[in-house]
């Protein structure tokens, strides 16, 4: 059987976790995100309401991974982007 290498990735605003994990072929992400253990220590991600994602690129649950691929796990977002960016534009900050 062959076995593949993934990145399963969770960032917080102080912290970015990065965990290795081996997988058979045909893994999904969920079973990356499985693997990683990552639910454990993090408990208050609900990939009912976090998305995910391979390289950037929005991914599913049942998405098949390739080897060297790196699953990322967002957090929801806190403000709209283009509100935050106007907020900072009438400050005058970049």
């Amino acid at each position: 059987m062959t076995t593949m290498h993934v990145e399963v990735i969770f960032a917080l605003p102080g912290e970015q976790l990065v965990i290795d994990v081996e997988l058979p072929g045909q893994s999904t992400v969920d079973d990356a995100i499985k693997e990683s253990k990552i639910l454990e220590k993090y408990p208050e991600i609900n990939l009912d309401v976090n998305k995910t994602g391979i390289f950037g690129k929005p991914a599913k649950k049942e998405d098949v991974l390739h080897p060297g691929d790196r699953v990322e796990i967002y957090r929801a977002l806190i403000g709209d982007p283009k509100e935050i960016r106007r907020l900072r534009a009438k400050k005058g900050k970049p």
